[in-house]
């Protein structure tokens, strides 16, 4: 039964809404207060972009705030690999002449915070590094390597169940099939399709459809940011990305390392000419996947750069901005890349595109206008998760947000506040051709 009154609310049961409820309410029972925290989704568990994740766990960021964020992020995962079905394989980076610099900076940077990883400079000692690893190593472009030691994946909707237990067994309540459908700061109340609840505060956890709970909020659809110089420009505060994602369909335990354990994530960035296993250029400018076995989809899966959407494309199956995420699937032009790409590092992914399956992965992220989180509150009844897409990974957030909610600021989220655009304090800016990177 939907509650007329709670302490929170917390709009979205995906990581972000089931971390934060899960930290709350353990945080109220040490303090021997009433765990009064409600998680509503219109859906379920899981039932949006956290249920779909690729899963993948790193710390691959050119972004210092980015990097001690996850960091602490990583930690948690760590907590309990069980309950969160976590796979601590690590992570590689690997990257063109172009970015061996930003690569050479994040390793250093990582280690300067005690975050264990292996660089390797140079074509021939990036070839040397990858075949002691995969003996059918064969990518061309390749010319730093960057080992994350910890990382790894989490199967994604299995380790929201997780959260979702935690944050049960410490009194908050999950109401999935709840619909927000208005929020008003004056009276303090959350309406939904069950009728209105009152309460404290409320925290925006929803994903993809953060966009249309910002406007609940009265809040702008175009921001002003500033440059560093000084200038202004107006921006769209939300754009919209499909986050390309598919599945080779070959045995997940056939693809390991040397010494037959499951190897660790990879992810090439390269400006190396691409080709199909007909011959056929696919792209001659810089391009990137990542992959990784995963007994979960049942194959190798990954993704490659998300495509911006402006229109709906014919690869989109229904509205981008509507409430379907599971439905999308990426497009031919997609699964062409991804598995050349695969070929291009690996000779055993050769002559295997026919094995990709065509099935729902990846699904639409929603970005900031600097492509990166913001966590703050706006008023004093709302408090915002916008994850810019960076979210699964980042199941700490929800630690460091219920801190806040009672009352203790962190200097991990300072960074991520909304202020920064208007001031001009956007984040550094890497040569990956990823935008979230």
């Amino acid at each position: 039964m939907t509650p007329r009154a709670a302490r929170y609310v917390i709009v979205g049961a995906g990581v972000h809404g089931l971390s934060t409820a899960w930290h709350l309410a353990h945080e109220l029972n040490a303090r021997g207060e009433v765990p009064d925290v409600v998680v509503l989704d219109k859906s379920g568990i899981g039932a949006g972009a956290s249920g779909i994740a690729c899963g993948v766990v790193r710390n691959n960021y050119f972004q210092p705030a980015m990097r001690r964020l996850m960091a602490h992020s990583v930690s948690v995962w760590e907590s309990d690999p069980t309950a969160f079905a976590y796979h601590p394989v690590g992570y590689v980076q690997l990257g063109p002449a172009g970015m061996v610099a930003d690569v050479r900076r994040i390793f250093h940077e990582q280690r300067a915070i005690g975050y264990p990883s292996t660089f390797v400079e140079g074509e021939r000692e990036a070839r040397t590094y990858m075949r002691a690893m995969f003996p059918d190593w064969q990518a061309e472009g390749v010319s730093c390597v960057l080992h994350e030691h910890r990382g790894g994946f989490a199967n994604n909707y299995a380790s929201l169940r997780g959260l979702a237990a935690k944050a049960e067994a410490s009194g908050a309540r999950i109401l999935p099939g709840v619909e927000v459908v208005g929020i008003d700061p004056d009276t303090r109340t959350v309406g939904t399709d069950h009728g209105p609840i009152h309460c404290d505060q409320v925290v925006i956890a929803a994903g993809p459809w953060v966009r249309d709970l910002w406007a609940q909020l009265g809040l702008p659809s175009t921001i002003t940011v500033r440059t560093p110089d000084g200038s202004a420009n107006q921006v769209p505060m939300w754009t919209y990305w499909l986050v390309q994602e598919g599945t080779l369909k070959v045995d997940p335990d056939s693809f390991t390392d040397t010494h037959g354990h499951p190897p660790p994530v990879i992810h090439l960035d390269t400006d190396a000419p691409l080709r199909d296993q007909d011959g056929a250029l696919v792209t001659d400018q810089p391009w990137g996947i990542y992959y990784k076995p995963d007994q979960n989809f049942g194959g190798i899966q990954g993704g490659s750069m998300p495509r911006r959407l402006d229109e709906p494309a014919e690869e989109v199956a229904v509205d981008p901005y509507g409430p379907d995420q599971a439905a999308y699937v990426a497009g031919a032009g997609f699964a062409r890349l991804w598995t050349a790409g695969l070929a291009h590092c690996h000779s055993r992914f050769e002559g295997k595109r026919h094995l990709y399956s065509d099935e729902p992965s990846g699904g639409i992220g929603c970005f900031t206008p600097d492509s990166f989180p913001v966590f703050d509150r706006r008023g004093d009844f709302a408090y915002v998760i916008a994850d810019s897409n960076h979210g699964y990974k980042m199941i700490g957030v929800g630690a460091l947000v219920a801190a806040e909610l009672l009352g203790a600021p962190q200097e991990l989220l300072e960074p991520f506040r909304f202020a920064r655009y208007e001031r001009g304090a956007q984040h550094p800016v890497s040569n990956s051709p990823f935008p979230w990177s």
